[in-house]
């Protein structure tokens, strides 16, 4: 093995001169001999490829600015290992062919190097070497393997590339080992370095580490089974004396810190984690069920698969102690400290995680419902002719069932996805309004009442997401969806649940019944595109009605107008043109048949009524003069050009719009381009609420002006200011702004252009019948996979809400934070523009991540019996740190409530394991028989309280002069482990380099 580096010719120089002595000997060459040719060259002094590798080790090295002393840092804290942050830096290096990994490890310490208060020698021990003998920080939980048997902060390891030979050969070994010698010779380096060999499985690692006059061989044995005489204390210790090899007549005694694990598999004695099904209900038979409108949660295994007790006496001498072959003082139960991690199960199947991802699967399905249902199915279904069912005689039980008559009558029982039983349950579910009949008038007024469910104070999670209120229609759709995929029958049964939904819509449009569980008004541009398509229909059928009224209202006055004398005036008079369409048509043809025509009017309704101005004297029928649609006068203002009061007119609603819809205007608006003709067409067609609104005034107001329209739409657009007329009178003066005077004003232009009819003569802004059409199409269409991904973000935001649910029983503060940073992050992958199928499965599996955390905390409580224990505030501490801590100290160890309960697990566990072994073995009392405060002990029964240790560790640490007697005492450490295949030892062996 080589330890010290040889005088080396720079790099540099070594092509210089090569290059001299070529140019030189071909001179030579040419006088000597000029016919002469040169072959080949063989050129002695450049650089060998271990020579390459060195140099680029050292140069990494200086990169990283780990040369020089070390030694200036303070100790590390006790347990700082765990709690603090270690760090990381790689790079690729080569030997020749071979490709190495050259990796620093470091822990992120919060302090700095110290400011020169302290002084350090020169001479002083490398950091690692005083970390060898450190104690603060023994078996740390959670730390590189290096970490945990040498006790250093700092290192680095050189490990084979990925997909390359492990390093096996001895020559191998030795020549990585004397590159590393090398490279810390020249740099200077104090920090440790290893060279990983052997398998990677094998951990096996070898190392140095170099100070001034000291240095520290990094050694290791690594074998299946433990031999015979190694498998105690006692004769670890002769190992580790005899390796260090110090001649001293009184030997300084040695540290001892010994561990020993013991693993708790058996969870037999402990109810399953999920309740049975309930066999009686409508959903009975399935593991998990629930009713609907709820999403199940929990595990159907167990999550939590061992638990590790760690038993450690931290501070022991050599001789305190014995632990030999035949005896040993190390029972678990006398240990000073205790500490316990889990292991939980590896992706625990969970039903909530279970619902997302079949729910997630149908979003790559590619069938179209004619598809899964059958083609013929639905040609027949359209065409069936519609029969019309006189809206006194109909009931909203009746439609419901009604809906379904075609279909169960070409559909056998055997082949729908879903039986009579189930869809019923569902439907009334969905709309609970069909469960009793009622008269239309009753049905309206439940229906309104029910329609202001989502008025109610919202979970603040709605706010975040683009979803639906938890009370709404398209809210409890995405649950029974989701129920209905994963419990009855998968793609076919959603595409028939759907088929029944649209029909549903379809005849609560036909029959003028409102939605149940939409709020009223246009549709909410916060929600998901699927429920403002709802509440769209909702408006639909809200304008529908209301024209119906409408209907009959003038009907009722037509006919009371027959009645009369003809000299009588009515306060609405109805031209010839103004009739309602129904009265024209033929008897049966429906009210909104001719909503597409160009001479349907609206019938404008208004909750305070309008009011007509009375008739002047000399006024006839007929008159262009004659007011119609007024609500109130405004704010008692005169006409300019007549002392006739403004009054405000009744006008159109704007037309409701959803998303997609604005969307696609906005495209159709921007495709007409920046041209003056693009730009006019622009105005003209985003300008006709505006017309509407002027001809609704002008009918209002008879002999208005613009200046008069102005006053009232838009008051700061008409200026007035004070000015002196010829009789020197103060008087106020109005005009309009400057931007209404501009050429080409759209507003002037829209006013020329209005006609004189007042809003229930105009035509419909909001064609409802149109637009109830096109909804119901875009419903119709719909393939499965794409209702599935309108409804995803309700279901999402449903099953972040029983996240947070069962969460606040269980009070784990881990869970809490992800949730909260879920809602964020879902509040960006659930925008309708931007769904990324990739990232939305990642969430789908942090969701379950969660579920899976809060049944392992369910199930520790459960085994803890958290519910019945006096001491149960500190034991839900203690369960809580078991789920966020990689390891937790148990208070009292032993002899505490906590390490009470635990002793007893490990009792039980040990009695039932034995019963099983040995059936005629009569079964020990379990628990019940064992209080909190019973100490239970092996020499009570045959059977021991604790089985054996499945890992011992054992530290070993002194310091001690080495090679010789006068040499520097320097620290000696050796890490063992031993476990039923595995024997560990990882010693540290420092000796002086001086005097030797």
């Amino acid at each position: 093995m080589i330890h010290n580096a040889a005088s080396r010719l720079p790099v540099g120089n070594r092509k210089m001169r090569c290059r001299t002595w070529w140019k030189k000997n071909n001179i030579m060459a040419a006088d000597s001999d000029p016919e002469s040719e040169v072959f080949e060259i063989t050129d002695f002094t450049t650089a060998s490829e271990w020579e390459r590798f060195v140099s680029r080790v050292e140069e990494v090295l200086n990169d990283w600015k780990l040369i020089g002393s070390s030694a200036g840092k303070l100790s590390p804290e006790k347990g700082e290992y765990t709690s603090g942050t270690w760090g990381e830096k790689s790079q690729d290096i080569h030997f020749a062919d071979f490709k190495f990994y050259i990796t620093h490890y470091f822990l992120k310490q919060a302090y700095e190097k110290n400011d020169g208060k302290d002084k350090f020698e020169e001479d002083a021990f490398p950091l690692a070497m005083q970390d060898l003998l450190c104690m603060n920080n023994d078996f740390p939980p959670r730390a590189h393997c290096l970490v945990r048997w040498y006790g250093i902060r700092e290192f680095v390891v050189i490990s084979p590339g990925t997909n390359c030979e492990a390093i096996i050969s001895e020559s191998k070994c030795n020549l990585l080992l004397s590159s590393l010698s090398i490279s810390l010779a020249n740099t200077g380096c104090q920090v440790p370095m290893f060279v990983q060999i052997q398998q990677k499985w094998r951990r096996m690692y070898a190392g140095e580490c170099q100070g001034p006059g000291v240095r520290t061989d990094f050694e290791m044995v690594h074998l299946r089974k433990v031999p015979s005489q190694y498998n105690h204390l006692s004769g670890l210790l002769d190992i580790f004396k005899s390796k260090i090899d110090c001649t001293l007549s009184h030997l300084p005694p040695v540290n001892i810190a010994i561990r020993f694990t013991y693993i708790l598999q058996d969870w037999q004695q402990y109810s399953w984690p999920q309740q049975p099904p309930d066999l009686d209900s409508l959903l009975g038979g399935e593991v998990g069920a629930v009713e609907f409108g709820k999403l199940p949660f929990g595990a159907c295994e167990e999550p939590i698969s061992e638990l590790h007790l760690a038993t450690t006496w931290p501070h022991l001498t050599e001789g305190i102690v014995v632990d030999n072959d035949v005896y040993s003082d190390l029972e678990p139960l006398q240990a000073p400290h205790w500490s316990v991690r889990v292991r939980t199960a590896e992706n625990p199947q969970c039903l909530l995680g279970d619902f997302l991802t079949e729910f997630f699967k149908l979003c790559y399905r590619k069938e179209s419902t004619e598809e899964i249902l059958g083609r013929g199915l639905a040609e027949e279904e359209g065409k069936e002719p519609a029969t019309t069912v006189p809206i006194s005689k109909l009931s909203v039980s009746n439609m419901v069932h009604s809906a379904r008559k075609h279909i169960r009558r070409h559909r056998r029982i055997d082949e729908s996805p879903l039986n009579s039983d189930l869809l019923s349950s569902v439907l009334l579910y969905l709309f609970p309004d069909a469960a009793v009949e009622k008269s239309s008038e009753n049905s309206k007024n439940k229906t309104t009442q029910a329609n202001t469910c989502g008025k109610v104070e919202q979970d603040k999670t709605s706010d975040y997401l683009k979803s639906a209120p938890s009370d709404s229609l398209t809210y409890r759709l995405a649950l029974c969806i989701c129920l209905v995929n994963y419990t009855h029958g998968g793609l076919r049964a959603v595409a028939h649940l759907w088929q029944e939904f649209v029909l549903e819509l379809r005849y609560r449009w036909e029959n003028s019944y409102l939605i149940y569980g939409l709020v009223g008004g246009p549709p909410d541009l916060r929600c998901c595109l699927l429920h403002q398509k709802l509440q769209m229909m909702n408006c639909c059928i809200e304008r529908k009605r209301a024209r119906d009224e409408a209907r009959k209202v003038l009907e009722g006055s037509k006919e009371r107008e027959c009645k009369v004398s003809s000299g009588y005036q009515n306060s609405r008079p109805i031209s010839e043109s103004a009739a309602p369409a129904s009265v024209t048509t033929k008897e049966g043809k429906s009210w909104d048949s001719l909503s597409d025509s160009e001479d349907e009017f609206f019938e404008c309704l208004s909750d305070q009524g309008e009011i007509e101005a009375p008739q002047r004297d000399g006024e006839r029928d007929g008159s262009k003069d004659k007011a119609e649609g007024r609500l109130h006068p405004y704010n008692n203002m005169t006409l300019l050009n007549s002392t006739e009061p403004l009054y405000v007119p009744v006008t159109q609603e704007p037309a409701p719009m959803t998303e997609d819809l604005l969307e696609e205007q906005s495209e159709v608006l921007a495709k007409l381009g920046t041209s003056a003709e693009g730009s006019h067409l622009r105005a003209r067609m985003q300008s006709a609420c505006l017309l509407s609104d002027m001809e609704s005034f002008k009918a209002a107001n008879p002999g208005c002006v613009l200046e008069d329209f102005v006053r009232w739409y838009s008051p700061r657009d008409y200026i007035e200011e004070e000015v002196i007329d010829e009789k020197g009178n103060t008087v106020v003066k109005g005009m309009l702004s400057a931007r209404m005077k501009i050429p080409g004003n759209m507003w002037v232009e829209a006013w020329e252009t209005a006609r004189v009819i007042p809003a229930r003569r105009q035509k419909r802004l909001f064609d409802d019948t149109k637009e109830a059409e096109k909804v119901l199409h875009y419903l119709a269409m719909l393939k499965p996979a794409e209702l599935t991904r309108l409804l995803l973000p309700c279901i999402l935001h449903a099953a972040i809400l029983k996240l947070k649910e069962e969460e606040s029983v269980e009070d784990i503060p881990s869970v809490r934070k992800h949730i909260q940073q879920a809602i964020a992050q879902a509040s960006k992958l659930l925008h309708p523009t931007s769904q990324d199928f990739k990232k939305l499965e990642d969430f789908i599996n942090q969701l379950m991540a969660m579920e899976a955390v809060i049944t392992q905390a369910r199930s520790l409580k459960s085994k803890f019996a958290i519910s019945e224990s006096e001491s149960a505030d500190e034991l839900k501490k203690f369960v809580s740190l078991l789920l966020e801590e990689p390891e937790v100290v148990v208070i009292g160890a032993g002899q505490g409530p906590t390490g009470s309960i635990i002793h007893r697990l490990f009792v039980n566990a040990q009695r039932l394991a034995d019963f099983t072994s040995d059936e005629g073995t009569t079964l020990a009392p379990l628990d019940e028989d064992l209080g909190h405060d019973s100490k239970p002990t092996g020499a009570s029964t045959k059977v021991p309280d604790f089985p054996f240790p499945a890992g011992r560790e054992i530290l070993l640490r002194t310091c001690v002069p080495r090679p010789t007697p006068y040499s520097k005492a320097l620290p000696q450490r050796l890490f063992c482990v031993l476990m039923k295949e595995e024997f560990r030892l990882a010693g540290a062996f420092s000796s002086d380099t001086s005097f030797f």
